[in-house]
């Protein structure tokens, strides 16, 4: 019970911490301090992992996200982490503390451990995606210039998905390596194609969910 107070609090400092450093960096460049936000906040995984023994105490922070990133979204409360009303384009930031909530009570209340692989770090690759991947592949998007491409209203760019793809591969081959499954390397191949696809098509935001629970999803199939 200490533990998981201590980490509530531990997350409230890490969540104001990113917040207030992601003003310095909208000074400059508002899509850039949005994504900074999108990438850093899916660490508070790991201090999930690292203090907390309860379901019911994990999914407090995903609960008080989803209330906050919704009020955020209609009264661009959070303006760092919003787009202007003419850019928004769906509840990605709500999808996206959705998926934590998910995630909590998937892995650390349905199944907290599978096949001897300890639950939250199944969760851990699957929001590690949702971050790292899809955040720096939106960087680089609109960074690089590269062809464009639409796969039904989803209008994407190849350098961004080949980030997706790369950054994907890296962080599932590194947790299949750690808990030691055999073929690592076929199967975070194939797990990245599809990954990169579902991202692709995701339309409004719900990238932020299809991905980490698709991730995750075949992660299990092939543990």
């Amino acid at each position: 019970m200490k533990r998981d107070i201590f980490g509530l609090i531990v997350s409230a400092i890490f969540i104001s911490v990113i917040l207030v450093s992601s003003k310095l960096i909208g000074e400059s460049n508002k899509e850039a301090s949005r994504k900074y936000i999108h990438i850093m906040l899916s660490n508070w995984w790991i201090i999930a992992i690292l203090f907390f023994d309860s379901v019911y105490f994990a999914i407090i922070g995903p609960l008080l996200f989803i209330v906050i990133n919704s009020i955020s979204y209609k009264y661009n409360l959070i303006k760092t982490m919003e787009r202007d009303e003419s850019e928004k384009d769906g509840l990605g930031t709500v999808y996206y503390a959705l998926t934590l909530f998910i995630m909590a009570i998937l892995t650390f209340g349905v199944f907290p451990e599978y096949k001897g692989i300890y639950g939250p770090l199944i969760g851990l690759a699957g929001i590690a995606v949702m971050g790292y991947s899809d955040g720096f592949a939106a960087i680089v998007g609109r960074s690089v210039k590269s062809p464009s491409y639409k796969i039904g209203t989803t209008k994407k760019t190849l350098a961004g998905s080949i980030t997706m793809l790369a950054i994907t591969f890296i962080i599932l081959s590194g947790f299949l390596v750690y808990v030691k499954v055999p073929y690592w390397y076929f199967k975070a191949a194939i797990i990245s194609v599809i990954v990169t696809i579902i991202e692709a098509v995701s339309i409004k935001g719900t990238d932020n969910l299809t991905v980490p629970l698709a991730t995750v999803g075949l992660l299990l199939l092939v543990i």
